[in-house]
């Protein structure tokens, strides 16, 4: 899996911290992005395709 570096507020950081580790919704900070990342793009295309804008529309 390839990795990336990401610059994101301390406020943001403190906020995702709180769902991570051993009494969180996530094992570590990367699943918790990934989830976020997932997410955002599930919404991204359901926007497309409400506006027609997903590839292989007529």
């Amino acid at each position: 899996m390839p990795k990336i570096s990401v610059e994101i507020p301390q406020e943001l950081l403190e906020d995702l911290d709180e769902h991570v580790g051993d009494d969180g919704k996530f094992v570590n900070r990367s699943d918790a992005i990934r989830a976020s990342v997932r997410k955002t793009l599930d919404i991204l295309d359901e926007i497309d395709e409400r506006h027609g804008r997903l590839e292989g529309e007529d």
